[in-house]
């Protein structure tokens, strides 16, 4: 009998190592008695998240967890933000130490249905490419046979760098680092030819380089990345509340409201749409426990999808695409509030 009961007490360890302690869980209560959403973020990378002159973090995946701050708090500011690695960012997720995961992040089979993770929906559309410097000529991904090649461990551009040089019959040296920080300072010191990561974050890491214009982003796009914030499995309100919020943020960009006219707007509309997104018509709010003004908070205080993108990413030089919205030729599309 001790044995049987020493081997269900193994299981059930093992069981809660890999996230199902969010099983049961009221994320919306704790973070209330705490005053503050504990939100997973990159360690640094320009434009999604970075700490400012002030060095307080600012980005657009930080912008999204201040959205959910001002959806369930009412102020944006009140986000504990905790800087993970690709290797350490679910680990902290499913500890516990975060309420909410926004550090671009690929949704993935086996992330969603192995690693007991909810996504809330894919916030950036992305793809992995390479970085090279212009001096090597190249022109493709192809030319890059045994080149050597930083890339983060933890995240899934190891499996994808693997079969892409498999199936195009080349080899590579693999040059592993944590951070994209380190990726940068190995890179621009010629410790490796070329560096891979998802599009968005060869940008950002082409815009603090010394000398940009010395190195060239190739057109080769290997894999599908679609990025998004997560949250552990077994709470499902505290899922839809986060899913909820990016949805606010997609709408508002659609009809119009923007972080200067929402409370204008918020008096009421001709539009029964953006009047229960804003509060002024209906209950929506309190189906998730929240105040039916979350959608007028987040809008007022961190703005809609178009406004953070233009203000963090297309400094960059990164252009809507994909994540235009459906009717300007993308693929944002958001429920409706109804």
């Amino acid at each position: 009998m001790n044995k049987v009961l020493k081997l269900m007490s193994a299981a059930l360890v093992l069981l809660l190592s890999f996230g199902f302690a969010g099983a049961g869980a009221d994320t919306l209560k704790e973070v209330r008695d705490r005053g503050a959403v504990n939100c997973v973020i990159n360690t640094g990378l320009t434009g999604f998240a970075f700490p400012n002159d002030a060095g307080d973090w600012e980005g657009f995946d930080v912008s999204f967890c201040q959205a959910v701050a001002a959806a369930v708090l009412g102020d944006k500011t009140k986000v504990r933000y905790v800087n993970a690695t690709g290797k350490t960012r679910f680990t902290l997720l499913n500890s516990g130490e975060g309420d909410l995961l926004s550090r671009n992040t690929t949704w993935t089979y086996s992330r969603d249905a192995d690693l007991g993770l909810t996504f809330a929906g894919v916030n950036y559309y992305d793809g992995q490419g390479f970085i090279a410097h212009k001096s090597l000529g190249l022109t493709s991904a192809k030319e890059l046979d045994g080149a050597s090649i930083c890339i983060q461990t933890g995240t899934t551009t190891e499996l994808n760098l693997a079969d892409f040089f498999r199936t195009n019959n080349i080899s590579y040296e693999p040059v592993a680092i944590e951070t994209n920080e380190e990726a940068r300072v190995f890179y621009e010191k010629g410790r490796c030819d070329a560096y891979t990561t998802d599009a968005s974050g060869l940008a950002a890491t082409r815009a603090v380089l010394a000398d940009p214009s010395a190195h060239v982003i190739l057109d080769d796009i290997i894999s599908k990345e679609p990025l998004g914030p997560a949250v552990r499995e077994g709470d499902e309100r505290w899922g839809d509340i986060v899913r909820w919020t990016l949805n606010v943020m997609i709408n508002a960009e659609e009809y119009g409201v923007t972080k200067s006219n929402a409370k204008r707007m918020a008096k009421g509309t001709d539009n029964p749409e953006v009047n229960r997104m804003l509060g002024s018509e209906g209950e929506l709010g309190a189906m998730l426990g929240l105040s039916k003004d979350f959608g007028l908070n987040v809008v007022s205080q961190v703005g809609n999808y178009g406004e953070v993108f233009d203000k963090y990413l297309a400094p960059l030089g990164l252009k809507r695409g994909l994540n235009a919205l459906y009717k300007d030729g993308g693929l944002l599309y958001a429920p409706p509030m109804r």
